[in-house]
């Protein structure tokens, strides 16, 4: 069986972190699925899915090292040509990946212990995001 969901969030812009596990796991229970795996997947190019420790050091840890692979201030060609100053937060985006996927077995994801499943805006702006959940299984 496959079943699709959406979950919305509102975010800053700027490398924002927004733990998305308590709604994932909301969402597999609606399904009433067991076993199986969910695709995690963010519609946008300025944004990306991944999975960290969602505590106070890696949320300023994980900007920081962004900030080093791909800095705002740097110049883009993408800002040249649409003029709209997120080149940056394309670059970081590609980089980090617009999808996860995580099994689940007896209707609960098969995450570590320390492990939640974040959404990391990159834009330049406030935005409200579309997270498409797709459960595949049984």
């Amino acid at each position: 069986m496959l079943t699709t969901m959406k979950i919305s969030v509102s975010t800053k812009g700027f490398t924002d972190i927004k733990d998305l596990t308590p709604q994932v796991r909301q969402a597999l229970r609606e399904s009433g699925l067991q076993e199986g795996t969910a695709t995690i997947f963010v519609s946008g190019s300025t944004a990306g899915i991944t999975t960290i420790e969602y505590e106070p050091g890696l949320l300023e840890d994980l900007p920081t090292a962004f900030e080093k692979l791909a800095p705002m201030k740097a110049r883009y060609t993408h800002d040249d040509t649409w003029h709209d100053g997120n080149g940056y937060a394309h670059v970081r985006a590609a980089l980090l990946g617009p999808s996860l996927v995580v099994p689940f077995a007896n209707g609960d994801l098969l995450l570590g212990t320390w492990q939640q499943i974040v959404l990391v805006d990159f834009d330049n702006r406030p935005r409200r995001r579309e997270i498409v959940v797709q459960f595949a299984g049984e």
